[in-house]
This record gives structure tokens, C-alpha cells and sequence, in this order.
């Protein structure tokens, strides 16, 4: 089985497969890509509007080469709906896979995310995914998306301090990081929140969207394509490398 990995960015180097080494297996391999035009990052609607175009590009480009699942490596799910209908392999966003996974797990969930400006973002996805009744906050870190990698142990900290608000104030009892970037950081949090006492699942998007892809690959299922109809033939000016 082989995953593709979109990250929806044109930053060379923020994501690399040595990221996501330790999820392939024996019989599953994860491949990755960057759109070749679009946002250095997504942050708000509009680095998400810039993004869509890159992403279904690269999502028929997945499909074409083999590939037996799609995952959107951003926690916005960026052009997920137009992704789904322009292929017939499964493809996956991160922010869906993880709000619904953390509503299986606890009776509420929190986010913790990078900046104000995804808050509307991501309690806007809840509201959508029909997990907005469980979500009981969206807490933010203040570290912009560019700079997450540049002090590893401040953002374990900050991810840490506002998961233990999110658990003692806002009454969460599951956490889910939101931002893909937070890659790896879900140990840390998780010690940080036994030190309190407190034992609740952290919920790492990426890892977790792979096993969610892994295990409906081997169902042998797909997206409805009554839901995400295959677009009809028309023509579509200034996008040559989108060919449906």
C-alpha cells in the first residue's frame, strides 16, 4: 500500500519524508509532494484558497502514479471536497480524521493550534464534520507556522501549557494538535499532562490520518462518488496542469 502525503505549500524543506519515516511498515510506504505554486504557509482562508488549485493537481498526479490513498498535509483540509472528486482513491484530511477520532475517544476535545487566525477555521470544520456539540475550546501557541522548528523545546512548552488550560479550564478530555507542523510533538504533551495527573489522548493528525487511510484502503472502501461526483468535462483556463 502506498499513502501520498500532499503538504499544500510551495516551503521547500517543512516537510521531508524522514518526517514521517517511522509509519511505513513492511507493507505500507508514504510518498510525498509539494504544490508548485500556492502559499509558503496556511494560516487563514485565503493561504487555503491559493492552496486548492496545487492540491488537486497533485491529487490526480497521486492517483495516476499508483498511489492507493491521498492525505492533505494540513490541518485546514485545503480543497479536500474538490480533491475527492477529481479521484476515485481515498483522500484524507487530517482535521476531519482527528475531530472525529477525538470524539470517539473523550467526551470533549480541544484543538491547540498556531494562531488566532485558524481558530475560525477549525471550529468552522467542526461545525461541518458534526463534531461541534464535543469541541470545548480551540486554544492557540502564538508561533506562526515558519517558525515552529526554530525552538523545539519552546513549542513543546507552549503546546503543553495550553493543552493543560484546554484539559483544567475548558474541560477538555481529549487533545488534538492543530497544526500539522506539531509532527512528533505529542509525547512531550502527553508527560506534560500525566505530570497533572491527567491521562487523556493526544491526538498526532498526521500519524493518526495514516492509519485512518491504511485501515480504509484495507476495507476496501472509497469516497461516495454520489457525494463527490466526478466534475463534468469543461474547459478550464489557466490551470494546464489540471487535466480530470
Amino acid at each position: 500500500m502506498r499513502i501520498h502525503l500532499i503538504t499544500p505549500i510551495v516551503t521547500e524543506d517543512i516537510r521531508t519524508l524522514d518526517d514521517v519515516a517511522g509509519l511505513n511498515s513492511a507493507d505500507l510506504s508514504i510518498t510525498q509532494s509539494l504544490i508548485a505554486s500556492g502559499p509558503v504557509s496556511i494560516e487563514c482562508e485565503f493561504d487555503e484558497a491559493m492552496s486548492v488549485p496545487g492540491i488537486v493537481a497533485e491529487a490526480i498526479a497521486a492517483e495516476r502514479s499508483g498511489a492507493d490513498a491521498i492525505i492533505i498535509d494540513c490541518m485546514g483540509d485545503p480543497g479536500l471536497n474538490a480533491a475527492r472528486e477529481v479521484v476515485s482513491i481515498p483522500v484524507l484530511g487530517p482535521s476531519e480524521s482527528s475531530m472525529h477520532l477525538a470524539a470517539m475517544l473523550g467526551h470533549k476535545y480541544s484543538v491547540v493550534t498556531v494562531l488566532d487566525s485558524v481558530v475560525p477555521m477549525i471550529e468552522n470544520l467542526a461545525k461541518i464534520y458534526g463534531t461541534n456539540d464535543k469541541l470545548a475550546s480551540v486554544r492557540v501557541i502564538n508561533i506562526p507556522v515558519l517558525e515552529l522548528e526554530a525552538a523545539p523545546d519552546k513549542l513543546i512548552g507552549e503546546l503543553a501549557k495550553a493543552s493543560v488550560a484546554a484539559v483544567e479550564e475548558d474541560g477538555a478530555h481529549a487533545i488534538v494538535l492543530g497544526c500539522t507542523g506539531f509532527l512528533g510533538c505529542a509525547e512531550g504533551i502527553t508527560a506534560a499532562l500525566e505530570a497533572k495527573n491527567h491521562s487523556l489522548p493526544v491526538i498526532d493528525p498526521i500519524p493518526a490520518t495514516v492509519c485512518v487511510a491504511a485501515g480504509i484502503v484495507r476495507a476496501g472502501l472509497t469516497h461516495s462518488k454520489r457525494t463527490y461526483a466526478k466534475p463534468r468535462s469543461k474547459d478550464l483556463k489557466g490551470y494546464p496542469s489540471i487535466k480530470i
